[in-house]
């Protein structure tokens, strides 16, 4: 017991001179005396040579002196000559924090956003449904019976388990769903992704979003339908935007019309976005043809309404500058970060 307590009493004099500089020595500290093989591990290891009536007496003396070295370990870690520069014992907590990056929402998501709150305020409330849809609610009530030819203005993706449904080709299902209710009038925007079986481009891609309209009620008038797509197009683009309609022809409006605006890519000196024209065209719309409310069973004697549909991707590259719409699904965190700014 007296030798345990003289080789005791000779280490605390070693360790308490021992002094340290730098991360390393403090390390070289814990290893040497507080390690798995250290000094501490040794001497409490020197408890079996101790006599029975002694054991109690030594026990405190040991845990007393691996207190005793766990206290300077403490003390070196925290020592001012330990703290160098990057160690975890520099850090001044008066200092502002580490900046962290602002996320940003897509384009997309912007444009969308955008839209929806344009029509929001003209009273349009917002409607969904099913990505994956029944040939009745894409096509059939729509006025494109089996075979009709103008289901080939849509290259379509069908189910190959069961080909009577396909990836709908627009959100005119969800018109269908609304009108199906009876609930009138109907004032509702539909916003969405949609698919076509087409050819990647920089105008063109195999999915995208749209966002569409419908207003049913008595005696709706194209001259409300060409009012509120004004409103729109000068809320979105500015009051100095130039705006031109198209006859068009869609199966499930008549008359039917397609919308342009003058291209803010290149001023309408022509580019690859507006093939050389200097207008692009954003929607299509028209009154809602009488076949289409009565396959709703919506009597077309007594309501009348209009539609239009739009793609988000075009608006958005022109309200952005963006030349390639294969930018928008490409994930490039680079793309991506430009739009932080306009959150």
């Amino acid at each position: 017991m007296d030798q345990l307590l003289k080789q005791i009493e000779a280490y605390k004099k070693e360790i308490g001179s021992f002094s340290a500089t730098d991360d390393k020595q403090v390390e070289e500290f814990r290893i040497k005396y507080l390690g798995t093989k250290g000094l501490v591990k040794m001497i409490m290891g020197e408890m079996k040579h101790v006599a029975v009536a002694q054991k109690k007496e030594a026990g405190q003396l040991l845990n007393e002196f691996k207190l005793f070295v766990e206290n300077k370990f403490e003390s070196l870690q925290k020592s001012p000559g330990n703290q160098q520069p990057g160690s975890s014992n520099t850090i001044d907590l008066t200092l502002p924090g580490d900046p962290l990056p602002l996320g940003s929402r897509h384009p997309v998501t912007l444009m969308r956003n955008r839209i929806v709150s344009i029509f929001q305020r003209l009273g349009f409330a917002i409607a969904e449904g099913p990505e994956i849809e029944d040939d009745w609610h894409n096509f059939g009530a729509l006025n494109l019976p089996e075979h009709h030819p103008a289901r080939d203005m849509q290259d379509t993706f069908y189910v190959q388990q069961n080909p009577d449904w396909v990836l709908r080709t627009h959100t005119s299902n969800v018109q269908i769903r609304e009108m199906e209710k009876g609930k009138l009038p109907i004032r509702m925007i539909m916003p969405g992704r949609v698919y076509r079986n087409e050819t990647v481009s920089a105008r063109s891609h195999c999915f995208f979003h749209q966002v569409e309209g419908l207003y049913i009620d008595e005696n709706v008038s194209f001259a409300d339908l060409k009012q509120t797509l004004y409103f729109f197009v000068k809320e979105m683009y500015g009051k100095e935007v130039k705006v031109r309609f198209r006859p068009s022809y869609f199966p499930f409006t008549e008359p039917s019309a397609e919308m342009d605006v003058s291209c803010f890519i290149c001023g309408g000196s022509g580019c690859n976005i507006c093939k050389k024209t200097g207008w692009v065209e954003i929607l299509g719309c028209g009154m809602v043809h009488p076949n289409v409310l009565s396959n709703c069973n919506i009597d077309p004697n007594k309501y009348t309404g209009f539609a239009f549909g739009m793609g988000i991707e075009r608006p958005a590259m022109l309200k952005y500058g963006i030349n390639d719409i294969r930018l928008f699904s490409e994930n490039d965190v680079r793309f991506l970060k430009q739009f932080t700014s306009v959150l």
